[in-house]
């Protein structure tokens, strides 16, 4: 099996729940304060690592007691800590996010993963058929001599264009897999897209991108499942049925398992397919990295779904 290696964010999410959402300039009352191990650098990781990657993240924490806690919570799920840097420069990240009906609000501060430079990324040796995988929770530069090292070596990369921000022409050239959701998507695309427009629409707009036939854009539309353009042809995943109760942390599953996928040699159909499940099970339970699903949840709900009929035509 090829490895997974993940430069990104390590944060810790601190989650008000409620029962729904301030308007602006709204107070409302709340139900709990809760707080998760995060960050989309280290819920990539810990997905791809609890899906039986062998995954190492690279990033940084704070010398505070945050920093310390994430550590250990990540050595515990199997995640390679050796290039995870600790600095006195800035506090470890730390997200807010409030959660009201299954769907949620964030305001990420970045502290030390704002201190991601070039060197941090320049220590992992890659090989041929690893997974390189980032988002934009970190410095685009640092992101950038990522992607180059592993493209020298012949490793595969996925960005997660996530939170979604501008970008040069020249980082999309160093991506293999685009992996976004429709406001991400409509952004660079520089159109209008909803959540519920149709597939063709997506389509179009994954199209204008004109990033080549040998990329691939993955359009994850939530409980509508997945649209993909493989060889510039769609792929259509539909999405499971299952109720949500925290959405938090379900792209950077999805993401993960994508890369453990593809590094245990899996097709990208197959890959998707196996990440769009897996994803399914960690909204159904709160946090973010602590609801990434293990292989066994995941084979046990593709038994489930292979013991019940089709009700799709």
């Amino acid at each position: 099996m090829s490895r997974v290696f993940v430069a990104g964010s390590i944060n810790m999410d601190v989650v008000a729940t409620a029962d729904r959402h301030p308007r602006l300039g709204e107070t409302v009352a709340g139900r709990e304060v809760l707080y998760f191990p995060g960050g989309k650098g280290a819920n990539q990781a810990v997905s791809a690592a609890k899906l039986g990657a062998p995954t190492t993240l690279i990033g940084r924490l704070g010398a505070d007691a945050f920093g310390k806690q994430l550590k250990a919570y990540l050595g515990a799920q199997g995640v390679d800590l050796s290039f995870v840097q600790k600095t006195e420069e800035a506090h470890t990240g730390t997200a807010i996010i409030t959660v009201a009906d299954a769907d949620n609000t964030i305001v990420v501060v970045p502290g030390a993963n704002a201190l991601v430079g070039v060197d941090d990324v320049a220590a992992p040796i890659f090989a041929k058929g690893d997974i390189a995988v980032s988002q934009f929770e970190i410095p685009l530069p640092a992101i950038s001599a990522f992607f180059q090292r592993a493209r020298a070596a012949g490793a595969t990369t996925i960005l997660n264009l996530a939170p979604a921000i501008e970008f040069g022409r020249e980082l999309l050239d160093l991506v293999d897999i685009l992996i976004l959701n429709e406001s991400e998507l409509g952004l660079l695309a520089k159109r209008d897209l909803h959540d519920t427009d149709d597939h063709a629409r997506f389509t179009e707009a994954a199209r204008s991108l004109q990033t080549g036939r040998g990329k691939i854009i993955c359009v994850t539309l939530g409980k509508r499942g997945v649209l993909a353009l493989v060889n510039n042809e769609p792929l259509i995943i539909h999405g499971e049925s299952v109720k949500a109760v925290d959405t938090t942390g379900a792209g950077d599953c999805f993401v993960g398992a994508v890369a453990a996928q593809l590094a245990s040699g899996k097709t990208i159909a197959d890959a998707l397919t196996y990440a769009n499940i897996a994803a399914s099970i960690s909204v159904q339970r709160m946090g973010a990295a602590p609801s990434m699903p293990t292989m066994e949840e995941v084979s046990a709900f593709l038994r489930l779904k292979s013991a019940k009929p089709s009700n799709r035509n």
